[in-house]
Formats: C-alpha cells, structure tokens, sequence
C-alpha cells in the first residue's frame, strides 16, 4: 500500500517506492507486491518494468507466477519502450498461463500493444482470438488501424461491433473510428458516423465533438467543421486547436488566425499544438510579423523547448525569408530528425539559396539521414533553379536506391530539374515512366519544352494532354502561350487564350495577358499590342508596359517605346531597367533632355541598377559570378582571359550583331557616367 501510495502521487516518488519495495524481505515479497511495483514503472520508466518483471520471475524459488495484472503492466511497458521482442516474449509467457489467456483486460493490454508497435495484423490476430471483448477492446482495435492509416478496415471493425455488441458503443470507440477516417477518402464514412453519434447522443461528449471538427477539417469541409464547432457547448482548448489546425491545412491562414485571437479572447489558453496550427498559417502566407508574436507568447508560456514547436519555428522563419533565424534555431538541436532538415534545405530552395540548399542535402547524406518525398522534391528544385545536371542525376540514382518510385511529386521534379538542364530527352523517359501523370506533370514537361525552343513539341504534348482527359489549368495555358511566342503564332496564340475562358471556364490572369502581349511584341506588332494593354481591366501594374518597351528597344520602334516607358514613369516603377530602356530609347534619338529626365527621375526616386548574377557548372563545383565583385578566386585570370579574347575578336574583324550593341550604348552613355560604363562593361563579361 505504501509503494502504491507514493507511486500514485500527483508527481509519483518513485524513489520513494522503491525504497520501500527494497525494504521488503525477498522472502516476503508476493506478486502483488511486484505488481505495486510494476504498474507506475510500465508508465514512467518502462525499460525498467520490464528489467523489474525480469526480476521477480527469477528472483524466487519457486519462481512467482505472474498475475493478469502483472502482464497487463508487462505490456504496457513494451509498448511505451518500443520493444517488441520484450513484448513477444512477455505474450508466449502468458499462452503458458490459462488465467492471463482468458482475461479481457490482459487481451486488451495485448492488443493494444501490438498496435503501439504497429504490429496491426498481429493485434487483429489476439483480437479475433479473445474469447471475451469490452468497450475498450473494440476501441483499441480501431484506434490500431487508425494509426495506420487503415480507415477502412478501421470502419468495418466498428460496423462488425454495431452487429455483435452494440451495447459497448460509446464516446471512447466513436472517437477511434472518427479518428481513424478522418482522411479526404474518409469522409462519406465520416458523414455518416455523424449521424449515429447525433441518434444516440454521442454528440454531447466533446471529445467527438472534437474528432468531428478534426475529421470535417482533414476532408477540406471547413464550413462543416464551423458547424459543429459552433453547435458546441462545451468547447475546449482541443476544440479550438482543431479549428486553427484545420484552417491552416486547408490554406485560409486569416481564419486561422482569426479563430486564434477569438480563442484568447474567450479566455482559453492556447496549447503547444494550438501555437505550432498558428505558426503552420505564418508559414503558408509569410506572416513574419505575426510569427515572431507567437514565438513569443510560445517562449512565455515555456513551449519553446518542445521538439516538434522548434521544428514549426525552423519552418516558419524559413518559409517567412528569416534564414538566418531558421538556421540558429536549427543549429539549436543536437539530435535532427528528417522534418527539420526538410523544413531548412526546403526553406534555402524557398529563399533561392540553392547553393546552400545542395550543402545542406550532401550534409544530411554524409550522417546518414534518409529522404522523404519532401526533401528529395526540393533538392531537385534547386538543382533545376542552378541547371546543375550532374547533381540532378546523383540525385535520380538516390532515388531509385531508396525506392521512391516516379510518384507525382517526385516525378514531376524530376522532369522538370532534366528540362531546365536543357536534357529534353532524360526529362522525358522520366515522364513516360511515370504512373499517374496529374496536371503538375504535364505542366512541367511541356513547360521543359516551350523553355528550350521546342514549341511544336510543347504544343502536341498539350494536345495529348487534353485527348488523356487530363483538364489544363492557369500554368499550362502560361506555358502553351509561351510556346506560342517562342514561334511567333500569333493566331494561335489568340486561339488559345480564347479557350481558357470558352472551353475550360478559366480567368485569364496577369501571367496570361503577359504572354499575349509578348507575342504580339515578338510578332512586331506593337501598336496591337499597344491597344490590347489599354483595353485590360484588371489593374496590371507595370509587368505589360515593361514587356512592350523591351519589345520597342530590340524592334527599335522608338515612338511605341517612348510611350511605353512614360507609361511606366508614370506609375512609378521602380525597375531600373525600364529607366535604362528608355534612356537609351532617347539617347538614340538624340533627345538628350530627355535622357537627363529619366537619368533624373532614376536618381530622385533611389532607383539602383541590380547587379547581373551567372553560374557555370564545371567538374562537378558551381562557379557564381556577380557583376562589379571580383570575389571568385581565379578572378584575376578571367579577365585576363576575357581582354585578350575581346582583342582577338576585334582583331579578327568580329562586329555585334545586335541592332542596339553594348558599344552603342557606352557611347550614348557619355563620358559624365563612369560607374555606369563600368557596369556595362562587367555586365558583358559576365
């Protein structure tokens, strides 16, 4: 009674209950006894409940005989220490006594550990087994398939229970089978377990209630999650977390938030799931502001020092354009899991930092951290955003070692990382073999192609498309418009962007009035141009003004260009281009008033000139170069190189066969703008 008394505390003395078990004299001690003893260390220290149960059976002689409720601990402590040979072994103990075989609480204790061990066809082989079932039986076997991810058969257990016993039908089995379909599959199962728990006043329980918001929530029903939510009575600090939760993963981050601050203000206090929904909505819009607000409230109500909350930090500051943040919190980690190194190599891919991104994967290979889907998508993102092949095709060899499969997301990566490496050809055996080719894999496969000048191809995979039932959305039209550019269709292009709306009841959007204007532009039809932007309603900025004056600038059609650059002053962008565009618009025109004004404007309105950025892949190492920094080691050589190829060039009798060279434009510059010849200068051998 005493070890029982200590062990039972608020905050157990387990120490305490030790010394008192040790006081016992070995002769003395009976199995109730070590089951005193046994059951708090199955909960707090499992390893040595099963160390303790080792004990007693050897400790005697003859040796004690284990009661049900010392396996019942026994079972409980393999479970919670991720034993399962300790657990097997305990199980062929307790077949060789009739009396824990036959007990429904040592079965449960049994089942419910198998599933703890994801051994679920094990559990259901003790489950169909068990001469006797409760409650409590049924709902550990649906909560093991509901672990699993398993919400059919999870279903089908539950139905057979409605059949044999529905009388053990309460809010402990309605929340496993609510938890266990609450999947985007599961939700015609969902719908009608609603319905029994409304029949028979499950409903008042708030835990259903919960696993109702839950599963309404996983199935993208957020108007129903809202409904039960606001039909409940009892709400608790679980109910709102579902709630925040459910909106953040359903990619409405202002609700979420609106429901947190709702949440303080009905004066619950948020848990460190409630804090880590609110950080997942930062992270989807990159709400850096409201972030750093819940990192806060999360250091003062002493969260912080959880794993999974450090990992939802990592992400946000990464997904919001903290990297540094994200990386000192990382690096605060002494053991990382596969979601913090995901969160930062995606958060690098996210920022542009692929370099960064390839040093961090490499890293994680070297300590021997295995891929997810996840990570391997977003290493091959930033593969492609450097056109580094050779680590693109490391990468598709670790692919097929670790068995990934040319799944959606990793297929469609993949062909897009050979396309925009320019290998067509690899891009497309990879599309071929994939087994399910969504939207997202045609889009990037035709997209490979329009970017590298295969238009035609671009444009028969878009018609295979659509005779595979495949419906385009906005990115493909981007794409097959882009194609139409590249080869100059201007009728077609009309075509197809007529068909957005017609055939498929898509908005055009910016990105898609973009492209009609670039191919009216290449076309040379820059006055149809001209009148197709001023009779745009939607308010596109400076993106349409700015496609036409680059346009005009290689046409060297100077009045729809002047025009299209005042466009532009007018709204006040802030590209500095568009400046240098219509300076030299001017200066080739000899309006040298002109070129003064918008050189003026430029200066006045703190327009810099960003500095052009290159990269090469050379034996296997990414070479960056940046215009105006003589940073690369071999710096000195390469323009060494550079001069002495220019000479002979020059010597050899090669002109620029562009209409606007880079030495016309130093001219028109003058000798009054030094630092911008020098710009010019780097920018051309770089």
């Amino acid at each position: 009674s005493l070890i029982t008394f200590y062990a039972s505390l608020p905050r157990p003395l387990l120490a305490a209950a030790l010394a008192v078990f040790a006081g016992i004299p070995t002769a003395a001690r009976d199995v109730a006894s070590w089951n005193s003893l046994l059951n708090p260390l199955s909960h707090h220290h499992p390893r040595a409940a099963l160390s303790n149960f080792r004990s007693m059976m050897f400790s005697s002689s003859p040796a004690i005989l284990p009661s049900p409720h010392s396996f019942a601990a026994v079972f409980t402590a393999a479970a919670r220490a991720r034993s399962a040979s300790a657990g097997a072994a305990a199980h062929a103990l307790a077949c060789k006594v009739p009396s824990a075989t036959s007990n429904v609480f040592v079965s449960t204790a049994l089942l419910s550990m198998y599933c703890k061990l994801d051994l679920v066809p094990d559990a259901r082989r003790v489950f169909d087994e068990m001469p006797l079932r409760n409650e409590f039986s049924w709902a550990a076997m649906v909560a093991g398939y509901a672990s699993t991810k398993c919400s059919e058969e999870a279903f089908e257990i539950f139905q057979l229970m409605l059949a044999e016993c529905p009388s053990q039908k309460n809010e402990f089995v309605a929340t496993a089978v609510l938890s266990a379909v609450s999947v985007p599959s599961g939700l015609p199962m969902g719908v009608q377990l609603h319905g029994l728990a409304v029949k028979d006043g499950l409903v008042v329980f708030v835990s259903v209630e919960n696993s109702l918001v839950t599963m309404y929530a996983k199935a993208g029903c957020m108007d129903a999650a809202l409904h039960v939510f606001a039909s409940s009575k009892e709400r608790n600090s679980i109910t709102w977390s579902a709630m925040i939760t459910g909106y953040a993963q359903n990619g409405n981050a202002e609700s979420a938030f609106r429901m947190f601050l709702q949440m303080l203000a009905a004066g619950f206090s948020p848990t460190e799931f409630t804090l880590v929904g609110v950080l997942n909505a930062c992270s989807d819009v990159g709400a850096l502001m409201e972030g750093k607000q819940t990192h806060g409230l999360m250091v003062k109500l002493g969260f912080e020092v959880q794993v999974y909350v450090k990992s939802a930090l990592v992400d946000m500051y990464a997904k919001c354009g903290c990297i540094t943040d994200a990386k000192e919190g990382f690096d605060q980690f002494h053991e990382l899991d596969i979601v913090l190194w995901t969160a930062m190599v995606a958060g690098h891919v996210q920022n542009g930092e692929y370099e960064e991104a390839l040093r961090l994967y490499a890293r994680m290979d070297k300590e021997g951290i295995i891929p997810t889907n996840l990570t391997i998508t977003s290493v091959l993102k930033a593969c492609a955003g450097l056109a580094a092949l050779e680590p693109g095709k490391q990468l598709h060899t670790q692919i097929l070692k670790f068995g990934f499969g040319l799944g959606s997301s990793v297929g469609s990566a993949l062909s897009t990382m050979y396309s925009k490496c320019g290998n067509l050809d690899d891009g497309t055996v990879v599309f071929r073999r994939m087994p399910h080719k969504d939207v997202i894999a045609w889009n990037s496969i035709i997209s490979g192609f329009s970017q590298n000048g295969r238009g035609n191809e671009a444009l028969d995979l878009f018609e295979e498309m659509k005779l595979e039932g495949t419906a385009p959305d906005h990115i493909t039209f981007i794409n097959v418009l882009c194609a139409c550019s590249h080869m100059g269709l201007v009728d077609r292009g009309w075509i197809y962007f007529r068909s957005m709306t017609k055939d498929y009841g898509l908005t055009p959007r910016l990105d898609h009035y973009a492209c009609m204007v670039d191919i009216l532009s290449r076309a040379g039809m820059l006055n149809e141009a001209k009148d197709f932007i001023e009779s745009i309603s939607i308010d596109h900025g400076t993106c349409l003004w700015r496609i036409l004056l680059g346009a005009c600038r290689s046409i060297r059609d100077f009045d729809v260009g002047a025009y299209a650059g005042e466009q532009l002053m007018e709204l006040g962008t802030g590209d500095s281009s568009a400046y240098i565009l219509l300076s030299n618009i001017y200066a080739a025109q000899r309006k040298w008033t002109d070129v003064e004004r918008v050189r003026h404007l430029m200066r006045s309105r703190g327009v810099s000139k960003d500095p052009g950025c290159s990269w090469v892949e050379l034996n296997s190492k990414i070479h960056v170069f940046v215009v105006g920094e003589q940073q690369h080691p071999e710096a000195e050589n390469i323009n060494t190189e550079l001069r002495r190829l220019a000479k002979h060039m020059k010597d050899e009798g090669y002109r620029p066969t562009s209409k606007f060279s880079w030495e016309e434009e130093l001219d028109t510059l003058g000798e009054s703008h030094e630092e911008d010849q020098f710009e010019l200068i780097s920018a051309v051998s770089s």
